[in-house]
């Protein structure tokens, strides 16, 4: 991609514009740090844009606070005070999701992880966001709480425009198929590996 230009254009009968923004699926898995990271990276731009964010994080245990959250959090204040960015709103299944009638931590795990996809599915069909994070979205997955085909069919007929992103490790080759945009990080090296344990402001 020469100075951000395609190598190839497609024969699709879209227009310059309609082909540029065409809302995207974007995959972040591997093995190494920074899935996450990148991830909000992207949610950021957005909300610069004045888009709509949802975060859903899958995995996160409610106690784990990240400065991701905190700065998102704020960053929905500042919009709903001053009108800057676009609103954001942040659910994290360990804390027990929002929508859902039982509350706390102790709900079971695949059932919680299977109602949040629903709540998801709602939403992309009222095209309620116009970013979703879907944070460690691939365990569930492979772990069988959500069914991997449901998810592809969703993403790939849902309307309107609305980014999605999903993060985690071991991504589903039907997943990888339907993406956009699917990066992979390996390790070259890690802190850990000279014994260092993960610090304030880099891993969370």
């Amino acid at each position: 991609m020469p100075q951000g230009q395609p190598l190839v254009v497609p024969q699709d009968g879209l227009t310059t514009r309609q082909r540029r923004n065409r809302p995207l699926v974007v995959v972040h898995t591997g093995a190494m740090k920074g899935k996450s990271t990148a991830a909000f990276g992207l949610a950021l731009r957005g909300w610069a844009q004045g888009w709509d964010i949802g975060v859903f994080q899958f995995v996160k245990s409610a106690k784990w606070k990240v400065g991701e959250e905190n700065a998102f959090r704020a960053l929905g204040r500042v919009h709903d005070e001053t009108g800057e960015g676009g609103p954001v709103e942040w659910h994290k299944m360990g804390e027990g999701w929002s929508w859902s009638r039982k509350q706390g931590s102790d709900d079971d795990h695949a059932a919680a992880a299977a109602e949040g996809w629903l709540e998801i599915k709602r939403r992309l069909e009222t095209e309620r966001h116009d970013v979703y994070v879907l944070d460690e979205f691939t365990y569930p997955m492979k772990w069988g709480w959500v069914d991997v085909d449901d998810v592809v069919k969703t993403l790939v007929e849902r309307p309107g425009h609305q980014h999605v992103i999903i993060t985690g490790r071991d991504a589903d080759l039907r997943l990888i198929e339907a993406a956009d945009l699917v990066m992979e990080t390996g390790k070259i090296k890690h802190p850990m590996d000279a014994g260092q344990k993960g610090q304030r402001g880099i891993e969370w």
